[in-house]
């Protein structure tokens, strides 16, 4: 796999981002994947590489990049914005169609992990050239994805804490800065263990605008998956802790184009990435394959025929 350093700009940022592509070329135009990191990822994150070897030795070039305000993104480094993100992403497609070794007829979306999952959703809803999703541990709605992360008197303190800091940015101009991963989303007791994102978690940034909270209190990807018509790949995990399990399944139902859901059982949120990513991959691969395909004619199956659930692990593994 051939890795490159790439720019292009959103709403006047520099974004940066990694191209890459496959280690022999034919000199015909790459299918794309463009991703944005799941929650408070960034780009060069060792646990996306092998989803991009398996990807980039399928022939697709894949486009992963640094959110403003991220990495090695120019933005405000306090500014923790879903909608900004999704304007990253829908700026990048636009990237990739000025590559001159880019198909920009069959360009993908792949989003792993809370909302990196859900801006896959929403990008594909918002974006007509991207052809097919896939979506891993999606987010489907913001508000209850942070309430369950609380008790019942946590949540309340929390939306009065909220409450309060509208008006201090209403009075002040500025309202508090708070850990994203300690004060926004509340960390499991998994995720304060798992080493599998430690060769990123020390550059996150570590303060960020209460406002943040804001923005994902309105967060639903649910919504706009209700309409989704391009092809849909939702991978879950059973009784996750961390993006629950309902609400990788509410969007599978929701979507009204071919789609399919693989619900990985007997793991966890995080030991999943490690424990079914060989059986995943070739899924996530096959699934661009099929989709990802230009021509004169697109067709597609029917929804009947094109919906299944696949539950890896466990005796009843691959049951339909």
């Amino acid at each position: 796999m051939r890795t490159e350093e790439v720019t292009y700009y959103s709403d006047g940022a520099r974004i940066s981002a990694l191209w890459r592509t496959p280690e022999e070329r034919t000199g015909a135009r790459l299918r794309a994947i463009i991703q944005g990191p799941g929650w408070l990822g960034l780009k060069d994150a060792r646990l996306y590489v092998r989803y991009h070897e398996a990807l980039t030795s399928a022939g697709f070039g894949v486009l992963i990049i640094d959110y403003r305000g991220f990495g090695d993104s120019e933005g405000n480094r306090e500014r923790l914005s879903p909608h900004d993100q999704l304007e990253d992403l829908v700026n990048g497609v636009t990237y990739l169609t000025t590559r001159d070794d880019v198909d920009a007829d069959a360009i993908g979306v792949f989003g792993s992990g809370g909302t990196g999952g859900g801006n896959a959703i929403l990008l594909a809803a918002r974006d007509p050239r991207i052809r097919a999703v896939v979506s891993q541990l999606p987010v489907a709605d913001g508000a209850d994805w942070l309430h369950r992360m609380r008790s019942e008197h946590e949540w309340l303190q929390f939306l009065r804490l909220l409450e309060e800091d509208r008006k201090d940015r209403v009075r002040l101009g500025k309202g508090r800065l708070v850990h994203p991963r300690q004060e926004i989303m509340v960390p499991t007791p998994e995720r304060r263990a798992t080493k599998v994102k430690s060769d990123v978690d020390d550059r996150i940034p570590t303060a960020v605008s209460l406002s943040a909270a804001d923005e994902i209190l309105t967060y639903r990807p649910i919504d706009a998956a209700a309409d989704l018509r391009t092809p849909l790949l939702v991978i879950a995990v059973e009784q996750d802790a961390t993006t629950p399990t309902d609400h990788a399944v509410a969007l599978y139902e929701a979507a009204r184009g071919p789609k399919r859901l693989i619900i990985q059982r007997h793991t966890t949120h995080y030991a999943a990435y490690d424990q079914y990513w060989q059986i995943v991959t070739p899924r996530i691969v096959a699934w661009f394959d099929t989709y990802l395909r230009n021509g004169p004619v697109v067709a597609r199956s029917e929804l009947a025929a094109s919906e299944k659930i696949e539950y890896l692990g466990g005796d009843d593994a691959n049951r339909p």
